[in-house]
């Protein structure tokens, strides 16, 4: 018989298609990954992957027992939902999943408040610009800039936030329009609609700085590194950035809190909706 934590390991290897993204995953190191991968392919009797030197590459039959072992995670990530469900009080903790930017400057100076009315609620407090799974519980509410479209996921518009074009006064008085340059998320954001925006408007002008970053945006921005698209809140927390004089400088995103239909109702989560809620609204 395989070893159960073989074939999850194998599963989220599949699912991120490279050990170090496995390993992140996982929070072990990527020989961690290799090793479990080995273990699987000698209970089974099966080669899974083809070793290349840079990269493994799913076989057929690894093809079929990751489709296999994705659908027993998120049997045993169902579990665990049905578990939370079950909980009647306002006691756990509740993972939360926002912008960098956003935790950090909406949530967190907040967060007193929530502790004073909910003792017994703990908060994980997750920063990050990649999109969490509410599926594999790597949180149990996500804020996002997006309507998300899964079945199983429920949205709620919480509000808005606007963007616009902002350089430093310096770099804005010394350097003609023609001559801008730009600063954008990484190439892992390029669908988002504040990046094409900003593509958009440099044209043929260079991005010279990528980061995933609002604030380390900000703070080119201000060296005079470049022009960059950032929120209101973000922008405006001391002089020396500048909106750029153009038509139409600004751009309404809205902000979504997403949750998975089963948790919607446990009362911790609805607790700490209602909270980012009221967060949103200051």
């Amino acid at each position: 018989m395989f070893d159960w934590e073989d074939l999850r390991y194998f599963a989220v290897f599949a699912r991120e298609k490279s050990l170090s993204a496995a390993a992140r995953q996982l929070k072990v190191d990527h020989a961690t990954i290799a090793r479990r991968i080995t273990a699987l392919e000698t209970s089974l009797n099966l080669k899974l992957v083809d070793r290349r030197p840079r990269s493994y590459l799913l076989t057929d039959n690894g093809k079929h027992i990751a489709a296999l072992g994705a659908k027993m995670e998120d049997e045993a990530f169902a579990v665990g939902r049905a578990a939370m469900a079950g909980q009647l009080d306002l006691t756990g903790e509740v993972s939360v999943s926002a912008p960098p930017t956003m935790a950090n400057a909406l949530i967190a100076p907040h967060l007193g408040k929530l502790r004073r009315q909910y003792p017994g609620i703990h908060i994980r407090l997750i920063g990050e610009t990649r999109i969490a799974s509410l599926l594999h519980r790597e949180s149990d509410i996500a804020v996002r800039m997006f309507q998300p479209t899964e079945n199983n996921l429920v949205a709620r518009k919480v509000g808005s936030m606007s963007f616009s074009m902002y350089a430093s006064i310096d770099y804005l008085s010394t350097t003609p329009p023609e001559n801008y340059t730009f600063i954008a998320f990484d190439r892992s954001m390029e669908n988002i609609i504040q990046q094409k925006w900003l593509k958009e408007f440099a044209n043929t002008r260079p991005i010279v700085l990528r980061t995933f970053d609002l604030e380390t945006q900000r703070i080119a921005a201000m060296r005079g590194v470049g022009v960059a698209a950032l929120p209101y809140y973000v922008a405006n927390r001391e002089p020396g950035l500048k909106l750029l004089d153009i038509e139409s400088n600004m751009l309404i995103n809205d902000i979504w809190l997403v949750v998975h239909n089963d948790l919607r109702n446990v009362p911790a989560v609805r607790a700490v909706l209602d909270f980012l809620v009221e967060c949103f609204k200051t």
